[in-house]
């Protein structure tokens, strides 16, 4: 099987729709359409869940010998790190996205296939980065349908939201040309996923915030669950093999509704919260020296 590989079906299928960019274009682009409800973090698991749905990409978490990384060991310093970089990519300026992408870079270097893995796969393969971006915006999108502005989805947005795969390795090209290019390439990726019994343990281990030290993680990870569930698309809850009631998708409306009425009545800054914060500690890590993953 080779790195990038869906069930016979090659995650490089995505051929260069749009004129290239440099890389320097692409750092210099703009992601001021892609405002993040702070409270999208609770969709955190879920949107994990769909990159690792992907086998190369669930594999290369699965096996990663970075223990830095490890979200089991070190569930604070990797909530940071993923936080951060989403805020980075999306309201960073270019330095920001330039220290960040080598940082990233140092990490992923170490994340590669061995001969005894099911699947090939390397970090630094920009097709699985594609993958990895898209379920991002896919994010972004639905975040925005939920508890931010419908109208900002938008072909403009879209555009810029190439900068989650940008920040790290993947070419700005790669990025489908259109959002109907993108659902195509969408629709064809998530049609081949085949989720296996150790990645599916994975994730429901990430989804029951099992990360967490006990005995937190019991008390609040049936929550946890089914708060993952409720933000997963049913396709992938069928992969997972997720159960879910018109009961269930109730009560996940109502949760939704009382949340977002609390999040528009924030102000500006507490309604960015954490991913405002987090950007402020990445520029304070850059001007100190200090290690940013």
């Amino acid at each position: 099987m080779t790195s990038g590989m869906i069930d016979g079906t090659s995650a490089r299928a995505v051929e260069p729709l749009t004129p290239t960019w440099t890389r320097d274009e692409a750092d210099s682009a703009s992601g001021d359409l892609l405002e993040m409800p702070g409270i999208s973090a609770l969709a955190g698991a879920a949107n994990v869940i769909m990159q690792l749905s992907l086998p190369a990409v669930g594999y290369g978490v699965a096996e990663s010998t970075v223990d830095s990384g490890n979200l089991f060991k070190h569930p604070i310093k990797r909530g940071r790190t993923t936080l951060a970089y989403l805020a980075v990519a999306v309201n960073g300026t270019p330095a920001d996205r330039k220290a960040y992408r080598k940082a990233v870079g140092h990490s992923h270097a170490q994340v590669k296939s061995t001969d005894s893995s099911p699947v090939k796969y390397s970090a630094f393969d920009p097709a699985l980065q594609l993958w990895v971006a898209a379920c991002l915006y896919k994010g972004w999108e639905d975040m925005q349908h939920l508890y931010g502005d419908p109208a900002a989805v938008t072909e403009e947005a879209y555009q810029q939201g190439a900068l989650m795969g940008t920040t790290l390795q993947m070419p700005r090209d790669m990025w489908p040309a259109t959002r109907a290019d993108f659902q195509e390439y969408w629709d064809r990726t998530v049609a081949g996923l085949v989720i296996d019994d150790t990645i599916r343990e994975l994730l429901l281990s990430i989804s029951r915030f099992e990360f967490l030290p006990r005995p937190l993680s019991t008390v609040i990870g049936g929550f946890g669950l089914f708060l993952t569930t409720g933000f997963l698309p049913p396709e992938f809850r069928d992969k997972m093999g997720l159960e879910w009631s018109g009961r269930d998708q109730r009560m996940f409306d109502a949760h939704n509704r009382v949340a977002r009425a609390v999040a528009v009545r924030l102000p500006k800054p507490l309604r960015a919260f954490p991913f405002n914060l987090y950007l402020w500690d990445v520029r304070r890590r850059i001007k100190a020296g200090k290690r940013l993953t």
